[in-house]
């Protein structure tokens, strides 16, 4: 199809997300993908778009678009103002985008990242199999940038007649409970600082990226000195570097690592890390208590 959007505000950070590249970590090479993949799944569902379909993640200012032929956009994830050509829509529902018009999605009132899905996707070129930046490896499109312009896929045949699960999404936590699973590397941590991981409280620092969540707060003591030959690294992998505290690695993540690992995070507990802002109390607890 042809040319279908003009980035008019490309916001703080926005890229183009799908489900990511999966079974190529033996390459060196992360999954990536939606950080959120139930805000992404919701905004393609909204449409009619298979979950596959490529939407635009947007990072706290969120960002605008004109649109080069009419289409049809959903905005979820992180609540935000939406308008088109200065007139408020909906958040959260299908919105109708005229040629050249311009849909702004606002900064987010809760949250991080919000998802912006189009009537047959944003049609970047896929690398290896998918259309997903990578901020790490550099792989797939890169993030947007004022007057860069996307290519939208073919509508789907059948868009919902009705809207009924807009209001699905869950928000952003108040207090991010996180389960983990102990391992591979917890003997590398005294009982004291297994203690101290289970029991005290971390925020979310400023420093946290698409590569990984970082923590503040007590350090987790060591029972070994040193560290390990590199290993590799699975999404939700709670590695603690040397001033002792966690990073929980998210989409971007690299995918071998010599720091360890002190436990994982299970992927479906992730979503909600990657809603998370700054200064968001964060507590871990064993997976299934």
């Amino acid at each position: 199809m042809a040319d279908g959007l003009q980035t008019a505000r490309a916001g703080v950070l926005t890229t183009v997300q799908d489900l990511g590249r999966a079974g190529y970590a033996h390459l060196g090479v992360p999954r990536s993908g939606a950080l959120d993949t139930g805000a992404h799944r919701l905004a393609n569902r909204l449409l009619g778009n298979p979950e596959t379909a490529a939407t635009l993640e947007t990072t706290l200012t969120g960002c605008a678009v004109r649109a080069l032929r009419p289409t049809v956009a959903a905005v979820t994830g992180a609540p935000c103002p939406v308008t088109v050509d200065g007139r408020p829509a909906a958040w959260g529902q299908p919105v109708h985008v005229p040629a050249g018009a311009v849909l702004d999605v606002g900064a987010a009132t809760h949250g991080v990242r919000s998802y912006v899905a189009f009537d047959g996707g944003v049609d970047a070129d896929p690398v290896l199999g998918s259309r997903a930046t990578d901020l790490l490896s550099g792989l797939g499109p890169a993030p947007l940038c004022e007057g860069a312009v996307l290519t939208l896929g073919a509508p789907p045949v059948h868009r919902p007649s009705v809207c009924c699960d807009a209001a699905v999404w869950a928000g952003p936590p108040r207090e991010l409970l996180l389960p983990v699973v102990l391992g591979p590397r917890h003997d590398w941590f005294t009982p004291g600082g297994l203690r101290t991981l289970l029991s005290c409280g971390y925020r979310v620092s400023p420093a946290s990226n698409r590569i990984g969540l970082r923590l503040e707060g007590p350090a987790l003591e060591r029972a070994r000195e040193g560290e390990l030959a590199s290993e590799g690294m699975p999404l939700g992998a709670v590695q603690v570097p040397p001033e002792g505290r966690p990073v929980i690695f998210l989409a971007d993540h690299p995918t071998t690592g010599g720091y360890p690992v002190v436990g994982v995070v299970p992927r479906e507990a992730l979503d909600a890390a990657a809603q998370a802002p700054p200064g968001t109390p964060v507590r871990f607890a064993p997976a299934g208590a």
